[in-house]
């Protein structure tokens, strides 16, 4: 009988975007997902090394870790094992064990059938002696295995370790490999293309895999009535399960009417396309929809479906979640359709910037719904394939092409930077390389010289992308439905849109009034950034030009001078850097030129609102839960902020507040406690003693 995952289970998507079927890309740190068998080789190996040989009186805990032991020890040393011989007692069970080589015994002589061709395949068996007896003894009702009789002496010869691998006891194929074989064969693809793709996902020469072409071939015959079977409980799974969750979005919707989703259907009448969102995400949209990132990294095996999840950063440095949807496929159409309904969901906003991963079917899907938001690939983004593409095809030179490769992040102008990649792509033999060729068509995606000056917000930054993937790995915990992962989903979303703002002490470092001054007006994620810009500042010297404007560099650097122009009329300042267009946040260079004119503090119009205290979200009480007193808890909710911007400005502030909110809220706990738990129990009491 078939069957189906117990879990939803979800994987980053390994497709390389260059469209070639043969070509995928692994992800570093996903060995879990990606090289299930190469971490098990690994360990094998580990164990092996410090293996010593078994020994008579050698204790293990049950037979199955004394064959396995034995096992391990017979690989590493050229041949393999099979269980022999057991016996049995009415008191002890199973209390002798026999394992010997493969090769013990001979094989019986068997009769040709008369008449038909027969073909005569050769034993392998010679009556080696090789062996290992074990005998299970019980203390104190604690069983253990002694191993009592142990031959290592062979009458053939022991083979090499790239023979070993090739033994059938050896020639495994684990489950990991198993659901990928499945797969690729329902896809349609040829059992020589699947062990192409399994050598090129676990990135391995040809011929290295522990099973062989034939292990697969017969494992797919064995498995096809049951593959079909699987097939179709799974996709009978997925429709039922897909109108379990939008009876959850509906039921949603009536208890949150700020909730929104959406859906589509085929020709068939059944469910494509799914996203939802929240009226909490619709309101932070409002306040920090200016940079969204675009996640479709990962995919349900399950069900085959792509998540797409939109995520922002507040003002305070943290991740923000807008909204998700689920795909049928990857088809630019499938992406279009999404991008139009998260505008939708937002109130028909567009966001100035969109992160994505590398994409074409999305890139077009942007172009055309998003026309005019900027579209970035982040570093991360690009550099997380860099290895995937090019560590096997240059081997030794790849450590000096991924030196070059980073330096190209460094160039200024889009000419320097095609000279320079021209030059690289030569270098390294690689001008007929797909994947550079791929690179460089999505130049003015990811080059910092053709997106410099396109807001970021501090979301293109490897510190951000990990928050981004905890939070995702948050919702991926073991879903035994569609229905459970979106509850998943919501409360992820819940809490990380109402997460704390842990209160701090801000520390002045330079004693400019500048400083001072943007403290009290700034987060503390936005001022510490400002704050390393300012006290960088201090090492920049400026040479002022005719025209007003100043050519500024570092002290110990000749080269890298930044041009900051100024128009006083208008106080005015751009910098060739062009950080501020590109963060929210004046650079360094600019700021030494305020610093220069004597600026006590910076014009009002470069502090932007989404890195400002008050532009902080609310702490709502969560999807669907709506306060009947209202006008109270946005008044907790306004003195709450005000309390923790003015505590972060002295240190003695901050530690006043601390010690006496601690009092306060342990004191208001325990009146709340000794109060009645409802009016009904109160009344009642109430009554009864004025009964008594």
């Amino acid at each position: 009988m078939a069957s189906i995952p117990s879990k939803n289970v979800w994987i980053r998507r390994q497709q390389c975007p260059c469209g070639d079927w043969k070509c995928y890309v692994s992800y570093d740190g996903e060995g879990e997902e990606t090289s299930v068998a190469a971490q098990l080789v690994k360990s094998e190996r580990v164990s092996s090394e410090a293996m010593v040989a078994p020994y008579v009186g050698m204790v293990f805990k049950s037979d199955n870790d004394a064959f396995e032991y034995y096992g391990n020890f017979a690989r590493k040393n050229g041949f393999s094992i099979r269980k022999e011989r057991s016996r049995l007692s009415p008191q002890l069970g199973v209390y002798k064990r026999d394992f010997v080589c493969y090769r013990s015994g001979f094989a019986p002589a068997k009769k040709k059938p008369i008449g038909e061709h027969h073909r005569d395949r050769k034993s392998v068996r010679c009556g080696c002696d090789a062996k290992m007896y074990l005998s299970k003894e019980v203390s104190e009702g604690v069983a253990q295995w002694f191993v009592v009789q142990f031959s290592n002496v062979h009458n053939h010869e022991l083979l090499e370790d790239d023979q070993v691998r090739l033994l059938p006891a050896y020639r495994k194929i684990h489950e990991a490999d198993q659901e990928r074989i499945l797969l690729l064969s329902k896809a349609g693809f040829p059992i020589h293309r699947i062990v192409k793709v399994l050598e090129l996902e676990k990135g391995i020469h040809g011929g290295q895999l522990p099973f062989l072409e034939r292990d697969v071939r017969n494992f797919v015959q064995n498995r096809k009535k049951i593959v079909q079977e699987h097939d179709a409980m799974l996709n009978e799974k997925r429709e039922i399960d897909t109108m379990e969750l939008l009876e959850a979005c509906k039921a949603t919707k009536e208890s949150d009417e700020a909730f929104v989703y959406d859906f589509t259907v085929d020709a068939n009448d059944k469910v494509e396309h799914v996203a939802w969102s929240y009226g909490d995400s619709v309101n932070a949209y409002g306040m920090f929809g200016d940079v969204v990132y675009f996640d479709t990294t990962y995919y349900s095996i399950t069900y085959g479906l792509l998540l797409g999840v939109w995520l922002g950063i507040d003002n305070h440095g943290r991740t923000i979640f807008f909204g998700c949807v689920l795909l049928q496929d990857e088809a630019s159409r499938s992406f279009a359709w999404a991008l139009q309904t998260f505008i939708r969901f937002m109130r028909g906003a567009f966001p100035q910037t969109i992160l994505t991963d590398l994409d074409p079917g999305l890139r077009d899907a942007i172009r055309s719904e998003l026309p005019g938001t900027k579209h970035i690939i982040s570093r991360w983004n690009i550099l997380s394939k860099v290895s995937s593409w090019f560590s096997l095809p240059l081997g030794s030179r790849y450590a000096e092409f991924k030196s070059e490769f980073d330096l190209l992040y460094s160039v200024e102008s889009s000419e320097d930077f095609e000279i320079r990649w021209d030059q690289m792509v030569s270098m390294f033999g690689l001008v007929s390389d797909k994947h550079i060729n791929l690179l460089f068509s999505f130049r003015e995606y990811w080059v910092p010289s053709y997106i410099r000056g396109y807001l970021l917000a501090q979301m293109a930054t490897s510190a951000y992308f990990k928050a981004v993937d905890t939070f995702l790995k948050g919702i991926f915990s073991a879903q035994m439905c569609l229905r459970s992962f979106f509850e998943q989903v919501g409360i992820s979303a819940n809490f990380q849109n109402h997460e704390h703002q842990v209160m701090q002490y801000l520390q002045v470092k330079t004693n400019i009034p500048i400083e001072e001054h943007a403290q009290s007006i700034l987060t503390p994620f936005a001022f510490n950034a400002l704050q390393h810009e300012l006290v960088l500042a201090m090492q920049y010297a400026a040479s002022e030009m005719a025209d007003g404007s100043y050519l500024i560099h570092h002290f110990k650097k000749m080269d890298g001078e930044r041009l900051v122009m100024w128009i006083a009329d208008s106080e005015q300042i751009h910098c060739s850097c062009k950080e501020f267009e590109s963060s929210g946040l004046l650079c360094r260079h600019a700021l030494r030129v305020f610093i220069i004119k004597n600026y006590f503090q910076l014009p009002d119009k470069y502090y932007l609102s989404r890195w400002r205290r008050e532009s902080s979200l609310g702490l709502g009480g969560g999807h669907g839960i709506e306060s009947s007193d209202g006008d109270w808890f946005h008044e907790y909710q306004r003195l709450t902020e005000a309390l923790f911007a003015e505590s972060s400005i002295t240190k003695e502030r901050s530690e006043h507040v601390r010690r006496e909110l601690m009092k306060e809220i342990t004191r208001l706990l325990n009146d709340i406690r000794r109060m009645p738990e409802s009016e009904g129990i109160a009344a009642m009491d109430l009554t009864e003693s004025l009964n008594g």
